[in-house]
């Protein structure tokens, strides 16, 4: 049995003011090719399908073509939500849609919905676990912490699995490896005082783990347990790092082969530093695609004028300007010129947020403002 395993979508998601939708287009195409030249089984998403829980109309649009392409080619789809999906929204239509092979699991259950296919080996048993928080998990168990490593672990412990069969588990969840943290990027919520935090060792007995959360692709603890990370990089911290999609064949028990198969985007990530002249010289400019999405870093000490257009001008994607000279390494920082198109409103917020109080927001401030800023209580042009 085969399956592509892929997690964190952000269908909809703007980076730095630039919309993403035309990008992700582009490798949703490229993955239905993937599923369809593998002839794969089905098609595993592990949350954050879209980046808002009230997504925009484009982004539903395009995910209702991915699904479309999928179904037409015969591939199942096992789905579960994230932290930045709406799971009541995700579960409208269910039923309807697991008629033509598509399974999203959007709120938690007790038990955990489970589907099973079957090849020449036998049964092999897909298990749905959305992002699970701990005051989700209360309503059904009695729990001995209220942490994320107790509220799954007191979920699975009352899970009826049979593991001399074969097991796979979709997730959502901050996942370490015995203390060891993940590697992450810029993009993320980061989880502030280890409360959120999940160990690999959990999911002991599960024959592959299909994680989202995480924009970095990486295995956690053993190659089994893996985050499949986020199609497209969303942060300049990711631009060193190419971007895949694990391959998965299950044999017979204990026997998996994976695959990572690389994707390309449609506009690369790339940073840029040096004087204003070399960054526009022709050798510069011949090193990768003009319209790459850019983040230049200038080193002049000399004044500039009018220099964010003119870079612009060279480079029609650049998202970030920064200044690193004798003047801002003396103030301590390295200044960031106006973006090319304003942050959102939550984007300001955060900034602002942490400016004041010398660190970012916790996982539950984060959560609530995100809630209003796209819940209609404040939207991208307020």
């Amino acid at each position: 049995m085969k399956f592509l395993h892929l997690a964190d979508l952000h269908i909809g998601k703007r980076v730095h003011g630039f919309s993403m939708l035309e990008d992700q287009a582009h490798l949703l195409r490229q993955i239905c090719a993937m599923a369809k030249e593998n002839q794969v089984d089905a098609v595993l998403i592990a949350g954050d399908i879209y980046d808002k829980t009230i997504p925009v109309c484009e982004a539903v649009g395009l995910f209702d073509s991915f699904l479309t392409s999928l179904h037409q080619s015969g591939i199942l789809v096992l789905a579960i939500t994230g932290n930045h999906d709406s799971p009541e929204r995700l579960d409208f239509g269910g039923r309807l849609m697991q008629e033509s092979g598509v399974w999203i699991v959007g709120t938690f259950r007790d038990p955990l919905p489970c589907i099973t296919l079957s090849d020449e080996y036998g049964p092999v048993h897909f298990h749905f676990l959305p992002f699970l928080k701990p005051a989700t998990a209360s309503a059904f168990y009695e729990l001995t912490e209220r942490t994320s490593q107790c509220a799954v672990q007191t979920v699975l412990h009352a899970q009826t699995v049979d593991f001399r069969e074969r097991n796979v588990l979709l997730a959502h969840q901050f996942v370490t490896a015995g203390g060891s943290m993940p590697e992450r990027s810029e993009s993320e919520i980061v989880p502030v005082g280890g409360l959120d935090t999940v160990d690999a060792a959990l999911f002991d007995g599960f024959d592959y783990v299909a994680l989202g959360h995480i924009h970095r692709p990486q295995r956690i603890g053993r190659d089994t347990v893996r985050y499949a990370g986020s199609p497209l990089k969303y942060s300049f911290s990711e631009a060193p790092y190419p971007k895949s999609v694990p391959l998965v064949t299950l044999k017979e028990k204990g026997e998996l082969e994976i695959t990572l198969l690389p994707l390309v985007p449609l506009h690369e990530m790339r940073e840029l530093r040096g004087k204003f002249a070399e960054v526009l010289s022709a050798e510069a400019r011949q090193n990768g695609d003009p319209l790459d999405y850019l983040h230049i870093t200038l080193t002049d000490d000399d004044e500039l004028v009018d220099v964010f257009a003119k870079l612009q001008h060279a480079y029609p994607n650049l998202m970030r300007l920064d200044f690193d000279n004798r003047r801002t390494q003396a103030e301590g920082v390295t200044k960031q010129a106006e973006s090319v198109r304003e942050k959102s409103v939550f984007e300001q917020f955060c900034d602002f947020f942490e400016q004041v109080n010398g660190k970012p927001m916790n996982d539950q401030q984060g959560e609530l403002l995100r809630a209003v800023c796209e819940g209609g209580g404040l939207d991208e042009t307020d």
